[in-house]
């Protein structure tokens, strides 16, 4: 019942769509720090991937929430845009986990690592804290440094993701879930204690002022500005994704989440496929921790602990892992979730308190049940949608075309040298 129920979203009016996105546009403008008009315009991305029309309309109505109405609604109201590009950071990342978790198979409860480096390699560079360590008071850069260092955090992520990635490969399973845990926590632990006897990363203190991003003299510090940056490296991100998704390597990586026996007897190499998933999805996470970075000019250990890999896996099995859209989805419920509708409905319930109205305990405040939430989310999706919000689609392939197509014809690999023995 629950499958019916979801398919009949699907041809979704297209005036239908239009009146939704216009009517929430309207109370976003109107309305100042409205949990239900953010929400309806972030719900409008979901109407137009079900709306029955072409797939250039639907892109270019979902250019037109993105770049255009979002930022001329909402751009002045500081709250709504940073809401709206703490939702785009958790998108990346969750896009990032699904090339590992989803496309892959692999199960990473580590993934915050590469967050980590990324965030800590514009950190340290960018400001005073390399001169602890690199004599000659180069430091602090510019604002400008900022772009570069998004080339800078790719890389040193996946230099991380490959050094994750080789010790594992014989590991499978529960055991490569435990040992990418070990990693992830291993790497906090390094950052939390790398302050002596050289200091790298100031320990616990954390680091601080990160620069903010500069371009042809204009400082971007502001959310507004951030929203446009996340939203350029998610379409990088998304187009990586769907690329990937179709080339070899992307099947490959199918191949080996399925059955790694199958796949290798394919001539697949285990070794080069891991490595590649593991490095491609770190890399991701090194551009977004450079963005955390500089959004929030300052970072400490306990910004990259385990429950922010646990969240970022919750994000991608809610929404559907290996699903592209699935994943976009689940990460903007749960971040909207966490960010804005516990705390609103926490700040809405003080305030009945303080009207007298209710008396509620302070052990009952709604923003300490998140991990609750959580649970049974995903107790509930287990159970009605167990291949997430929207699963992954997978290519039907006609047999009978292939059959009469002009390939079938004559023999392919192994058969042909056979017949060419046999004549």
């Amino acid at each position: 019942m629950a499958n019916i129920g979801w398919k009949s979203i699907k041809g979704i009016p297209l005036i239908f769509t239009l009146i939704w996105i216009a009517g929430f546009a309207a109370a976003l403008h109107f309305m100042d720090k409205s949990v239900i008009a953010f929400l309806g315009i972030l719900f409008s991305i979901i109407l137009i991937y079900y709306t029955n029309t072409s797939k250039n309309m639907r892109i270019i109505l979902g250019a037109a929430v993105l770049l255009l109405i979002i930022p001329l609604v909402a751009g002045d109201n500081r709250y709504y845009m940073e809401v709206a590009s703490q939702v785009g950071i958790y998108v990346a990342m969750a896009l990032g986990l699904n090339i590992v978790v989803g496309f892959a198979g692999l199960l990473d409860l580590g993934y915050v690592a590469f967050f980590a480096a990324g965030a800590y390699a514009y950190a340290i560079f960018s400001t005073s804290q390399a001169n602890q360590f690199i004599p000659g008071e180069l430091f602090p850069l510019s604002g400008e440094a900022f772009w570069p260092f998004l080339i800078i955090g790719l890389i040193v992520a996946a230099i991380f993701g490959i050094l994750l990635g080789l010790p594992v490969l014989r590991v499978k399973g529960d055991y490569l879930a435990i040992v990418t845990l070990g990693f992830g926590e291993i790497i906090r632990i390094i950052f939390n204690n790398l302050d002596k006897p050289i200091n790298i990363t100031n320990g616990p203190q954390g680091i601080t002022p990160i620069p903010q991003p500069e371009l042809f003299g204009i400082k971007m510090s502001t959310p507004f500005y951030f929203y446009f940056i996340v939203l350029i490296v998610i379409i990088f991100i998304v187009i990586a994704n769907i690329r990937f998704e179709h080339s070899r390597l992307g099947r490959a990586w199918v191949a080996v989440r399925e059955d790694e026996l199958a796949a290798q007897s394919m001539g697949i190499s285990l070794l080069n496929a891991k490595l590649a998933a593991f490095a491609t999805g770190a890399s991701f996470a090194g551009v977004v921790g450079v963005i955390f970075a500089a959004k929030q000019t300052f970072i400490d250990p306990t910004s990259f602990t385990l429950m922010e890999s646990i969240g970022i896996l919750v994000m991608v099995i809610l929404g559907g892992s290996g699903s592209i859209p699935g994943v976009i989805l689940g990460a903007a419920f749960v971040t909207v979730l966490q960010v804005q509708l516990l705390k609103e409905f926490s700040n809405f319930l003080h305030s009945l308190q303080q009207s007298g109205i209710i008396n509620l305990p302070n052990q009952l405040d709604p923003s300490k049940f998140q991990r609750l939430i959580f649970g049974i989310m995903l107790i509930l999706v287990a159970l009605y949608r167990p291949n997430g919000l929207i699963p992954a689609k997978r290519k039907k392939n006609d047999l009978d075309a292939i059959k009469g197509s002009k390939y079938a014809e004559g023999k392919l690999g192994i058969l042909s040298k056979l017949q060419g023995k046999e004549s």
